[in-house]
């Protein structure tokens, strides 16, 4: 089978297609034939080496893709051959023709939803799902900001949130985006390339601030997004590229709280209870994944250069 290898942290020209044997799966695991593959930002940070958690040389990215069960292990009674799944997690890696995978890891994909729609499931919603419901713990009835929400967590939350009875308030930085935000279900938008956005979302709030805010660039906004929490507000911080100063005065006012998280430390329950509502979700289409783009495996390099790029517009996907 064709997989991508990375044998040396870099850029993304380390990205290389090579020809490894196909997979066997060991007791509990089945070997997933993949049909798309879904493009993650923190797939470039542990590439380069950068990130906390690096993968033993040689490896292969990926934690997420959609695909039909090919082989099943001993021990493994969950699916049968052909089974439509979607991957949150694997041990193979998944930017790859097939993927080995914990059958734990391995979730139904309902055919009402596309291989493409499902590659964006994995990362981008347990994601969206842990900010607002297990760190934040959001009740409906309150207000929710979720920066860079047409990027694929930015739009699982506001669908989340959406659903879930919160008043959604999102940002984008282009027209484009503004639009595909209020599309999947937001109440109003705000356009994060304006310098004074940060008063114009304050201001849709009447000025009593957000209960919570879904930070996807801390280092760039948390030093505001602060003066802008109601009373008791919670930040929970998704995603930074830097450090960042802030006046810790913005917080104790207000009794405030900054949370943050990966997915990294999900417990295996709170992986199972997580996945149970994106299935529930997806199959009665309060989940819509939105896919931006499309490239061939071997065209990895220029997904990470792309999955980098400002202006998201739903998820990038590989397709083997």
């Amino acid at each position: 089978m064709k997989a991508i290898r990375v044998k040396a942290f870099g850029d993304p020209s380390v990205l290389q297609i090579e020809d490894v044997p196909d997979l066997t799966p060991g007791p509990g695991q089945v070997v997933v034939e993949l049909r798309a593959i879904g493009v993650n930002p923190v797939e470039t940070y542990m590439r380069s080496g950068v990130y906390p958690v690096k993968p033993a040389l040689p490896y292969t990215p990926g934690a997420d893709g959609t695909g039909v069960v090919k082989v099943i292990g001993k021990d493994a009674h969950k699916y049968k051959l052909g089974d439509r799944v979607y991957l949150a997690g694997s041990v193979s890696g998944t930017y790859a023709e097939q993927a080995l995978c914990e059958e734990r890891t391995v979730h139904p994909l309902p055919k009402n939803v596309t291989f493409q729609q499902g590659a964006a499931l994995g990362v981008p919603y347990s994601t969206a799902y842990r900010a607002l419901f297990d760190k934040a713990h959001v009740r409906a009835g309150e207000t929710v900001l979720i920066h860079g929400a047409s990027g694929s967590v930015g739009i699982a939350a506001v669908q989340f949130g959406r659903a879930f009875g919160l008043r959604v308030i999102g940002t984008a930085g282009s027209e484009r985006g503004l639009a595909l935000v209020i599309a999947q279900g937001a109440h109003d938008v705000v356009n994060h390339s304006q310098p004074d956005h940060f008063e114009k979302a304050m201001a849709l709030t009447e000025g009593r601030g957000f209960d919570a805010i879904i930070e996807m660039l801390a280092n760039v906004n948390l030093a505001k997004d602060l003066p802008i929490l109601a009373k008791f507000g919670r930040v929970v911080v998704v995603g930074s590229r830097g450090p960042v100063e802030i006046t810790p005065r913005d917080a104790m006012t207000r009794d405030a709280s900054i949370l943050a998280m990966t997915m990294f430390n999900a417990t295996p329950e709170d992986q199972a209870s997580i996945h149970a509502a994106i299935v529930a979700g997806i199959a009665d289409n309060t989940l819509r994944p939105v896919v931006s783009k499309e490239f061939p495996l071997a065209q990895a390099p220029a997904a990470h250069k792309a999955v980098m790029e400002p202006g998201a517009n739903g998820k990038i996907v590989l397709i083997p």
